[in-house]
């Protein structure tokens, strides 16, 4: 059936086919918008893989005892100023050679998935070094750039933190190198629609009240061990009414992007080709459908993998790969735990009927 164009006009505009990105800023300013990026703020062993930890209690145990004092003091070299003709950034060291940053940092223009060659990299002991870009990925706001001198990186957890756990924002906010912020995690699972600067929209972000300014981007938003748990992204400016919102890429996103980008110069992302919007009770009247919860599929993308499994536009996708989905973020959280060329079962109500769908999800890159 054709869906109407009142709930067209409700729709998401990005596919839910991958990892979705960024926000970018313009030199850090807001302009009013309703979310704005930590962004750029003004100017003025190498192939051995990234420590990680699962944040077990054996692993906690190791910080007990520590001060956040001596744990900031222990992380600082591992967190770095980005510098290019545009502005200033964050970066992580995620190996000995690579620092992890935001893709929107060094974007040539924001929003776009170019990148400069080059960047200055500023550590904390005062000196400057060379960086090369050397992979990006808009969908995911992440990029990798690589440095001929060896840095001590830092440890990412591979779980995600738990709503009030204690956190650390560092980074160089309006190029304030080695600024450390403290808060908590607010929420996980939280999705920023795109704006100013960024193409497509920000999914399952960590939500801190660590204040977060321009030039965090691309920064560590760490637990109280020093281990890794969020790559700093965006922030809602104050004129918006907001009180400490801010938001960063969870590192059990980042890790497995860092790793695509740094041996194949880009990302490979789960693509299923479609483009949906969340049900409402306005939307299932329109569509004459029964179903209280899903998304419902404003297009499809032709001869992608979704058409190909039978999937039409005004379907509502209740479940994929047997797990319940109930709104947009449901979808793309369980799409990016699917690797490209699985077969997957899709259940959709389509005018108030049950089908399940076999769908071979495919494959999308973003440079």
């Amino acid at each position: 059936m054709r869906i109407s164009r009142a709930v067209r006009a409700l729709a998401v505009t990005a596919a839910a086919a991958a990892l979705l990105a960024g926000c970018s800023s313009g030199g850090g300013s807001s302009n009013g918008s309703a979310t704005t990026p930590a962004g750029t703020s003004p100017a003025s062993s190498e192939s051995g893989g990234p420590n990680v930890t699962r944040a077990t209690p054996a692993a906690r145990a190791v910080c007990q005892g520590r001060s956040v004092p001596d744990m900031v003091s222990q992380t600082e070299p591992s967190v770095v100023t980005v510098a290019t003709q545009k502005g200033l950034g964050s970066g992580i060291v995620y190996r000995p050679h690579y620092i992890l940053t935001d893709q929107h940092v060094v974007a040539v223009q924001e929003g776009q998935p170019q990148t400069v060659g080059t960047v200055k990299i500023s550590l904390a002991d005062g000196s400057t070094i060379p960086g090369k870009v050397v992979g990006s990925d808009l969908l995911t706001d992440l990029a990798v750039i690589k440095v001929q001198r060896s840095l001590p990186p830092l440890t990412f957890r591979t779980s995600l933190p738990r709503p009030g756990e204690t956190v650390l924002a560092m980074g160089s906010p309006l190029g304030f190198t080695s600024s450390v912020t403290e808060g908590i995690v607010s929420a996980l699972g939280r999705d920023l629609p795109a704006g100013q600067g960024n193409a497509v929209p920000l999914v399952d972000l960590i939500q801190t009240d660590a204040p977060i300014s321009p030039g965090n981007s691309g920064g560590a938003l760490l637990d109280t061990c020093g281990h890794v748990v969020g790559v700093n992204e965006a922030y809602i400016p104050p004129q918006s009414g907001a009180v400490s919102l801010g938001f960063a890429t969870p590192s059990v996103v980042a890790v497995p992007i860092a790793d695509q980008l740094i041996a194949h110069g880009q990302a490979q992302h789960p693509y299923l080709g479609v483009r949906v919007t969340d049900l409402s009770p306005q939307i299932a009247q329109a569509l004459g459908t029964k179903a209280t919860y899903g998304v419902v599929v404003v297009d499809v993308v032709k001869g992608g993998p979704a058409a190909q499994g039978g999937i039409q536009q005004g379907d509502v996708i209740t479940a994929l790969a047997g797990h319940k989905v109930q709104n947009y973020a449901d979808l793309l959280g369980q799409l990016r735990l699917i690797d490209p060329g699985t077969s997957v079962k899709v259940q959709v109500d389509r005018n108030g009927s049950q089908h399940t769908l076999q769908v071979t999800i495919g494959s999308r890159t973003s440079g």
